[in-house]
């Protein structure tokens, strides 16, 4: 900044300065302007208090020089410290004061109300001269100084409202988001489902969704957009509405994956991909077909402990042009447990740097399995919560689709 304000006053300094003489004697202007012009100044003479606010408000001047006494009072100085309280509205501009020996104490209470220096009379030309150049220097870098700050106020202000505009602005995406997400999951006889999906910033790219096609048949399906906050929120936006113009009771999911990479394909970007699975669920005969297009498989916790994992599908969506899947089917029994769930949840992370992990998350489902799926689903993230201190480092969601009793 110091830089800066040199460069400006070194522009500045190109001219000597424009200085303004305050004096009531016509031979001590003359002789002040001649001296001060032949030394590359730029004057102009005011004669009294009132010349000098005139002269002030219609022009600009680095100086201001001037005497104490004038014709109404030619001893006290009382017109000059007067004038002085008349002069804070122009607080960049330095001024010198010009007395006699007899009038130090004047001097010294008008250096108390502002002026910047006094020069005694009879005076030495030479001082007279590097004082006013002294002081019409360190104007410049005051004012220099004052329009940096005016102007970073300025900028601090601007990126201010630029801020909150932003904040209202992710306030609002948030709320569009929530309004995406299922505020009701539809329910089928004999089954139960619940979710849980909470962005680690105010929006995220997590996908989660249960669609009713049928009164006996549900669409399942989870993804996860990579990256974070808005850009991913929209990826996420861009999925939910693809997938709800595709999806249909007719529509298998190999068909559906298929569809769905090759529409968010152009608009996915570099570097960016799609995990995605997505299921049918046949309620009367308890048959889900799926496919799992590089998403972290389920778990399908069985009534007696056993685990299976949901891994058949194909590549990540949204990477490749040539997308091809092999469809993956389970049967249903009572008592079964189905989890969807993203990287969130496993790869939270404690104080200590430590992930919860899969095995972690397998071991609580396991051993709570036979809770209800809202149970399940609290159960879990109470303790991914508590493992993390409530922090996350990425979107999280949990689904939970528990088989409670005869579909028919």
């Amino acid at each position: 900044m110091t830089a800066i304000l040199e460069e400006s006053v070194n522009v500045e300094s190109a001219m000597a300065g424009r200085i303004l003489i305050a004096d009531d004697q016509p031979d001590m202007l003359e002789s002040l302007s001649l001296l001060l012009r032949h030394q590359g100044f730029e004057v102009c003479g005011a004669n009294s208090p009132e010349g000098v606010i005139a002269a002030l408000r219609g022009q600009s001047f680095d100086l201001l020089l001037m005497d104490l006494n004038y014709t109404r009072d030619t001893t006290s100085g009382r017109e000059g410290l007067d004038l002085l309280a008349n002069l804070k509205a122009f607080s960049d501009l330095p001024i010198v004061v010009m007395t006699g020996w007899g009038s130090v104490d004047v001097a010294v209470e008008a250096m108390q109300r502002g002026v910047s220096d006094f020069i005694q009379k009879p005076w030495d030309n030479a001082r007279l001269v590097e004082t006013l150049r002294r002081q019409i220097q360190q104007g410049r870098l005051r004012r220099a100084a004052r329009q940096s700050q005016r102007e970073e106020a300025l900028r601090a202000q601007q990126a201010l409202e630029e801020l909150r505009e932003r904040e209202e602005e992710i306030v609002e995406a948030h709320h569009v988001q929530e309004r995406l997400v299922p505020a009701e999951l539809p329910q089928l006889p004999g089954y139960a489902i619940d979710a849980y999906w909470r962005p680690a910033r105010s929006v995220g790219g997590d996908y989660f969704d249960v669609l009713k096609l049928r009164e006996d048949s549900l669409a399942i399906c989870i993804g996860d957009v990579t990256g974070k906050g808005v850009p991913a929120a929209l990826l996420m936006s861009n999925l939910q509405a693809t997938v709800h113009g595709f999806a249909g009771p007719e529509v298998q999911p190999a068909e559906l994956c298929a569809r769905v990479n090759q529409a968010t394909l152009p608009y996915v970007g570099e570097n960016r991909f799609i995990t995605f699975f997505y299921a049918l669920l046949d309620a009367p005969a308890r048959r889900l077909a799926f496919v799992n297009a590089g998403h972290n498989p389920p778990f399908l916790i069985r009534a007696d402990g056993s685990c299976q994992r949901l891994r058949e599908g194909g590549p990540v969506l949204g990477l490749v042009q040539a997308w091809t899947c092999r469809q993956g089917q389970i049967e249903f029994a009572p008592g079964d447990r189905l989890i969807l769930f993203t990287d969130g949840i496993t790869e939270a992370t404690n104080p200590q740097g430590e992930e919860f992990q899969e095995e972690r998350l397998l071991a609580m489902l396991t051993a709570h399995r036979n809770l209800r799926p809202e149970a399940m689903r609290e159960r879990v993230m109470t303790a991914v919560r508590e493992f993390s201190g409530n922090k996350w480092n990425d979107d999280a969601t949990l689904l939970v689709l528990g088989v409670e009793e005869s579909a028919n």
